[in-house]
């Protein structure tokens, strides 16, 4: 064996780092344009006629393929969200049917077409991360293993681990403790925020672990994304403003609105009978312009445009106190100053939501907070201040440790697939 690739093929992004001679490296997908380590988890094919199979697309090509092609495209995203889901049977795409794993095998051959590293998957070992819990009412574990192993298979990979993520993610901090360590691995991402409770023991020289609890919730840093929008976007798109019906003002359905939570939504939104008849309730609106922007938008699908430029101010909000969200479709003088200190009383409700999670998760356990010797952080959403502020005032600033956050759960699988006693770190088969 000459290599070993971690996977961490997440809901919301997927990453893959190589391992070979002691090092690591994170796989850069890419194009002639831009390079990716960390690939958006969304596939689309565009229809290429009933003679042809339809063109597959990953990542920012897929996002591409489904803005700009005047054809018909098919978009798919939170894959892994159905893996353990026995409704979910497959779906058909212009009249070819797709098994969860024929998507899954799909997405990541795509994936690799695109990725710098050559390898050949019949000597390559793949470690892949798996999630603690699956998504989804009354996830079905043993289905959602039988279908990765299928998909792996399709890709000609003989040599698969499985490992749990959070065992990944706090893996090369483990690596360097001195003494028996309970960990909290608290992993937020952009869909949700997971919390694994793991004990690391090294006995006789050999490190181990083992999962004492586990929970989370559906909050994480998607949902901040909204929360900028809801206050500073959709007031000026019209929310909360009046129509005239029948000699009454009436408010503007704020459901019309809610397709904002997930930017793709807002193409699907275009064409419903609801944006229909937000156009012919445009006559009847008291601030008309609003409304017209509301609907510009839409109908240039500006939805994921506008989620970029609001999570490019997120992420400034994490080093300043204050950063200035521009969006061009909103008119080229449109400028808005958004302070730290507001973004964090919009936040605040979802921040208790995830403290009270974190309750469950430890009360479950049987543990409480002086039980924690470490607490892990990774994902993209642990960069934001009042997330990590809030787990250095409950557990003790000097317990918070992270590093590599939003490669450490594949550069983890990765170290414990070379090493020589891999099978030991994975689930059985």
């Amino acid at each position: 064996m000459t290599m070993t690739i971690g996977l961490d093929f997440g809901t919301s992004n997927t990453v893959a780092v190589t391992a070979a001679g002691g090092t690591t490296q994170p796989v850069s997908f890419s194009d002639d344009s831009a390079a990716y380590t960390s690939l958006a988890t969304v596939l689309s094919f565009l229809d290429k006629g009933a003679a042809k199979a339809p063109h597959p697309e990953v990542g920012p090509w897929a996002i591409r393929q489904f803005l700009e092609s005047l054809g018909d495209v098919r978009f798919i995203q939170s894959l892994k969200t159905f893996a353990a889901s026995r409704a979910f049977k497959g779906t058909g795409i212009y009249g070819i049917p797709f098994d969860f794993e024929e998507l899954m095998a799909t997405f990541l051959r795509c994936a690799f077409e695109r990725a710098g590293t050559t390898f050949d998957p019949a000597s390559t070992r793949l470690v892949v991360g798996r999630p603690v819990e699956f998504a989804g009412h009354n996830p079905d574990e043993d289905l959602a293993m039988a279908r990765y192993r299928k998909a792996f298979g399709k890709l000609g990979f003989e040599d698969i681990l499985f490992v749990m993520e959070p065992v990944g993610a706090a893996f090369s901090y483990a690596q360097s403790l001195q003494q028996d360590t309970t960990i909290l691995v608290a992993d937020l991402g952009g869909g949700t925020t997971d919390y694994s409770l793991m004990r690391f023991e090294t006995r006789s020289g050999h490190l181990s672990a083992s999962p004492l609890g586990r929970g989370g919730i559906g909050i994480a840093g998607d949902t901040f994304d909204y929360r900028i929008i809801d206050n500073v976007i959709l007031p000026r798109l019209g929310k909360g403003s009046l129509y005239k019906s029948m000699g009454k003002e009436l408010e503007i359905p704020p459901n019309l609105f809610a397709n904002f939570a997930r930017w793709h939504m807002l193409s699907i939104f275009k064409t419903s009978d609801d944006f229909k008849e937000m156009k012919k309730l445009l006559r009847y609106c008291l601030e008309p312009d609003k409304i017209e922007t509301f609907i510009e938008l839409v109908e240039e699908d500006q939805g994921y445009p506008l989620y970029k430029s609001v999570s490019e101010t997120k992420a400034l909000l994490s080093s300043s106190d204050v950063a200035e969200l521009t969006f061009a479709p909103l008119g080229s003088d449109f400028r808005a100053s958004v302070a730290r200190s507001d973004f964090e009383t919009w936040i605040a409700p979802d921040l208790r939501k995830m403290d009270r999670a974190l309750d469950d998760t430890l009360a479950k356990a049987g543990l409480g907070e002086s039980d924690i010797d470490r607490v892990f952080m990774t994902g993209g959403t642990s960069f934001v201040p009042a997330v990590r502020r809030q787990f250095a005032e409950r557990f003790g600033a000097d317990k918070i440790s992270g590093g590599n956050e939003l490669t450490s759960v594949a550069n983890g699988l990765a170290l414990i697939g070379a090493r020589e006693d891999a099978a030991d770190w994975a689930l059985a088969a």
